[in-house]
């Protein structure tokens, strides 16, 4: 079997670093990016994760689950009647203690796991391909994000692998590390954060005060470099 990379690309940081992982490890020639609909609120996402395939030059594609979240009222979605809370995760957890914050999208990642691995069995038959995804440590603090966590990472893993008869296999390479690390780590391989996007609202710019703007903001400071995305 050839080894392929098949990379779950939002558009946002911490996938785009795993592009820039995969690339390096397996060649371009080796890697293809996906993206997910799900009836979010704006598909500024969807378009960097097209953007970041252009610059490597690599095939992308685009999977439609939004009908598998018709009856969530998440806050990320375009149907809901919540408002996106613009508050940092820890902050968030302070006030509502730890557990699912009301940005979780219900099994999310774990719908986009099966459905990329069924996109996998599709497009490289007779391969062994690795799926790439930017889950990080941060992320499953306080249990925000129970489907980032390690220990579903690894149970999702091991379904896959056995679901595919052991062609498909799960990589998380920062699911252990903090979004800072990951920051680090893309730009040691020079990852191209400024077609990035990981804001929840879909302005020009990004808002800057919901949890993942400011998780960004925070990472790209600690390594002591100004985040890309938002220079002029």
């Amino acid at each position: 079997m050839n080894k392929k990379a098949l990379v779950l690309s939002s558009g946002g940081v911490d996938s785009t670093t795993c592009v820039s992982v995969a690339v390096e490890g397996f060649g371009k020639e080796n890697v293809s990016t996906v993206s997910i609909f799900y009836g979010q609120k704006h598909r500024k996402e969807l378009e960097c994760a097209q953007k970041v395939a252009e610059y490597y030059g690599l095939p992308h594609y685009e999977l439609d689950l939004s009908k598998l979240f018709q009856y969530s009222n998440c806050s990320l979605l375009a149907h809901s009647t919540e408002e996106i809370v613009h508050k940092s995760y820890e902050q968030q957890i302070a006030e509502n203690g730890e557990g699912k914050v009301s940005t979780y999208v219900p099994f999310r990642n774990g719908l986009m796991l099966s459905a990329v691995a069924s996109l996998a069995m599709s497009i490289y038959e007779k391969d062994d391909v690795s799926i790439f995804i930017g889950a990080h440590a941060d992320d499953a603090a306080g249990n925000a994000y129970a489907d980032c966590s390690e220990a579903f990472l690894d149970a999702m893993g091991r379904a896959i692998s056995l679901g595919t008869y052991n062609q498909c296999h799960i990589v998380a390479p920062f699911a252990s590390c903090s979004k800072a690390g990951v920051v680090k780590r893309g730009l040691e391989l020079h990852t191209p954060y400024e077609l990035t996007w990981s804001c929840y609202e879909g302005g020009d710019k990004p808002c800057g005060t919901c949890g993942t703007c400011i998780d960004r903001a925070r990472a790209f400071a600690a390594n002591g470099v100004k985040d890309p995305a938002l220079e002029d």
